[in-house]
Parts: structure tokens; C-alpha cells; sequence
């Protein structure tokens, strides 16, 4: 595949993710109560968290589409789906409903499965493994 096809792809996966976080980040605002049920405990506060975690989700979302901020914002989104994801596990090993449904075994098995492709999409968006390539090679260059 060639690099302009690729940066094509890398533009239209941007924005088809960077949306659907945006308007889950603003969702948080609007009905955070289903948010609030499924932070764990230990964490404490989960208005704050729920709040914080949706203003970070529409930063990103947007970050993202935007060229000069994807690398960063997708490395940032990568991270943040995994802190995030306790608040899933929690949902899941407590039955906490959400929007009134609690979720059956094999649900949370799909959201853990997109939640890891996901991670796998944004460090794609990134372009994680060219830069390590690059520091590898100068790091070789040097000796």
C-alpha cells in the first residue's frame, strides 16, 4: 500500500474515531450519572472522575483529527483507554448497570475486545513503531 493511501486512511480513521470521543466526552456532561455508577470505588469521587474523563475524551477526540496533534493526542488516547478501563472491569465484575442494562458475559468480553482494538487503532494513528524506529537507528548510527 502505498504512504498516500495509507495517510488516507490514517486522516479517515481519525476523524471516525475522533468524533464518536467527542461525543461520548460531552455525553458526560450531559447524563454523567451512568458515568459516576461505574467508577470503582477506591478511586472516590466519581463526579470528578467522570467529569475529568469526559473533558479528556472530547481534548482528544478532537487532538486526533487534527494533524499536527495526532501523533500525540492518539499516544495519549492509547494510555488513556487503559486507565480508563477499570471503570469497565468494575462494571462487569459488580453487575453496575448502565443506562439501566447490565451487561451479559459475552457484552463485556466484545467491549473488552473493541476497547483493546481500540489501543491497537490509536497507536496505529500514532505511528508509534516509526519512532522507535528512528531512535533506534540513531542510537546504531552513533556506535
Amino acid at each position: 500500500m502505498s504512504n498516500l493511501v495509507l495517510h488516507r486512511i490514517r486522516i479517515v480513521l481519525a476523524i471516525a474515531l475522533g468524533i464518536p470521543f467527542i461525543m461520548i466526552g460531552v455525553e458526560h456532561f450531559l447524563r454523567p450519572a451512568p458515568f459516576d455508577a461505574i467508577v470503582p470505588a477506591y478511586l472516590g469521587f466519581p463526579r470528578f472522575w467522570t467529569l475529568a474523563s469526559g473533558i479528556t475524551e472530547v481534548l482528544l477526540g478532537i487532538g486526533i483529527m487534527l494533524p499536527p496533534c495526532r501523533r500525540l493526542a492518539a499516544l495519549c488516547l492509547a494510555v488513556f483507554l487503559m486507565c480508563v478501563y477499570p471503570a469497565n472491569l468494575n462494571m462487569w465484575l459488580n453487575d453496575i448497570p448502565f443506562n439501566g442494562h447490565v451487561l451479559s458475559h459475552k457484552a463485556h468480553l466484545l467491549r473488552l475486545f473493541i476497547q483493546l482494538l481500540l489501543i491497537c487503532l490509536a497507536l496505529w494513528l500514532a505511528d508509534w513503531r516509526k519512532g522507535s524506529t528512528r531512535k533506534a537507528a540513531v542510537i546504531t548510527n552513533e556506535d
